[in-house]
């Protein structure tokens, strides 16, 4: 008889920390773990994300690693690094920025220093997004230069 007292204590007690649980942390044993966002389709490496490929739904599972995308506009207009299966998380490792300067396109070259701005035709040799150092060659003068990548496509030549 005293051993099933004993149980019925341990029984009291997980039951009164489960209540004292809910009384402290509200909602938290019925709060959703958030959104997640999956592909309706397979996207393949080097694929432009659209919205109508994506679909938000709601995270289930408790053991699901951080770093996914939560929002489709997190994810619209990005560039997939590597397969995305549907019904998968996107990490959001496996995102990239499209690029604003292609290898071998023509972009403009822009050096400034003080009030004296000079310009030049010019050729990225590397693909490069905003803000990326890039290297590029002068077509005038056929030196290479490095630089920052513009919003606009131009790349900002530094002094050395």
């Amino acid at each position: 008889m005293m051993f099933r007292r004993a149980r019925n204590i341990v029984a009291l007690t997980a039951l009164a920390s489960v209540a004292i649980a809910g009384i402290f942390m509200p909602g938290a044993a019925s709060a959703g773990m958030g959104y997640a966002v999956v592909p309706t389709a397979i996207i393949y490496p080097g694929e432009t994300i659209s919205g109508g490929q994506l679909q938000e739904v709601e995270v289930t599972n408790p053991n699901l690693a951080s770093g996914y995308a939560k929002s489709i506009d997190e994810v619209s207009g990005m560039i997939s690094k590597r397969t995305l299966l549907p019904g998968r998380t996107i990490p959001v490792s496996a995102l990239r920025e499209p690029y604003t300067v292609t290898r071998g396109s023509q972009i403009r070259l822009i050096f400034r220093i003080g009030a004296m701005t000079i310009s030049a035709a010019g050729s990225p040799l590397e693909d490069g997004s905003t803000g990326q150092v890039v290297r590029a060659r002068n077509m005038d003068s056929g030196v290479i230069v490095s630089g920052t990548v513009l919003a606009d496509g131009t790349i900002h030549v530094a002094a050395k």
